[in-house]
């Protein structure tokens, strides 16, 4: 019989659409789960979201833990934050795991606070393992690993004498797994009682702007490095993408230089993406780019450097000047119209 210690799952949702981070953390909370022979949970948070629960349970959840309320119809911190700290205190999970969102960047601390809990955010890695501290030995706990000192370093970090474990988790690092629609899921429907000072903040209008970069999404990305040379040179990244019909992505250092918006960043400080199609202007190859799209299904790498460590991960390399490639890619795709 597998031990009540679960391991859970924030389920993020607006207007009852689930955010793909959530799916992306039920499938790492099933390796976690798998490794300490325990279930894996999910709590849901809304107005008229029940039907969410079967969604998740597709994606790997045994139980569900569902707060239904009218003072939840729309994210506010004190609320979510109030009824997240009731399930976690009532069902006590051993591991909860938020999406370092906007919404999950302000929940999980607030959460974490309330429960005098550790909590490390914007992981790019979570693993379970033993650590000893001062002669005592803390058997499979949760291994929170990220990017430190600028994305320079990586930390690994445990909080091995607070419960429960809690960690959010950077968008896109973890891969979504496929739902199956045989899964079922125990759902525990719970009351939360709120007082007028949970309710002070009042949400009076509501904007919505969706994002114009898709890079999670995007079949084909092309990238641009410090290679690049400036901003104005960067339009010859952009141009072979709309040729392609793909996202213009970037390296940190050209965002650092001032080259492009910080939106486009792929990479451990950035964003993580698995294209069908990579290609790499003047990025040599640092890890911290290379660990955020290192499993795309093809990589192309041009720059001038034959020794740049991307060639090692591309399965496609142009050695030259990206100023005399990318026009002649755009031309040579053009003919074949």
């Amino acid at each position: 019989m597998k031990n009540t210690k679960e391991v859970w799952v924030f389920i993020e949702q607006e207007e009852g659409l689930i955010h793909d981070v959530s799916f992306e953390l039920l499938g790492k909370a099933r390796e976690l789960a798998h490794e300490l022979d325990v279930n894996v949970g999910a709590f849901i948070l809304g107005q008229s979201v029940k039907h969410l629960s079967q969604r998740a349970a597709y994606y790997g959840a045994n139980s569900v833990y569902l707060v239904d309320d009218s003072a939840l119809a729309n994210y506010r911190t004190l609320p979510y934050s109030k009824a997240a700290c009731h399930l976690i205190k009532k069902y006590a999970p051993q591991i909860v795991l938020f999406g370092a969102t906007a919404i999950g960047r302000d929940l999980a601390p607030r959460v974490a606070s309330a429960l005098k809990t550790g909590l490390t955010a914007d992981c790019t890695d979570l693993q379970i393992g033993d650590y000893t501290y001062q002669k005592i030995m803390f058997e499979k706990i949760l291994y929170q690993i990220r990017p430190a000192f600028g994305g320079n370093i990586i930390a690994t970090i445990v909080s091995p004498e607070c419960t429960p474990q809690m960690a959010s988790v950077r968008e896109g690092v973890m891969k979504k797994p496929e739902p199956s629609e045989t899964n079922e899921a125990q759902i525990h429907i719970e009351t939360v009682t709120f007082q007028p000072e949970d309710l002070d903040v009042e949400i009076l209008e509501r904007k919505i702007e969706r994002k114009r970069i898709n890079l999670k999404g995007a079949n084909i990305i092309v990238s641009g490095g410090y290679g690049v040379g400036s901003k104005e040179n960067f339009d010859l990244v952009r141009k072979l993408a709309d040729v392609l019909g793909g996202e213009v992505g970037a390296s940190r250092a050209a965002v650092d230089a001032g080259f492009i918006e910080k939106a486009h960043q792929v990479g451990q400080t950035g964003t993580t993406v698995r294209p069908k199609l990579y290609i790499a202007a003047g990025i040599s190859g640092a890890v911290q780019h290379t660990a955020g799209m290192n499993e795309s299904s093809k990589i192309i790498a041009i720059n001038k450097d034959p020794n740049a460590p991307i060639f090692k991960l591309a399965h496609y390399g142009i050695v030259g000047d990206l100023n005399d490639v990318i026009p002649k890619l755009i031309e040579e795709y053009r003919s074949k119209d």
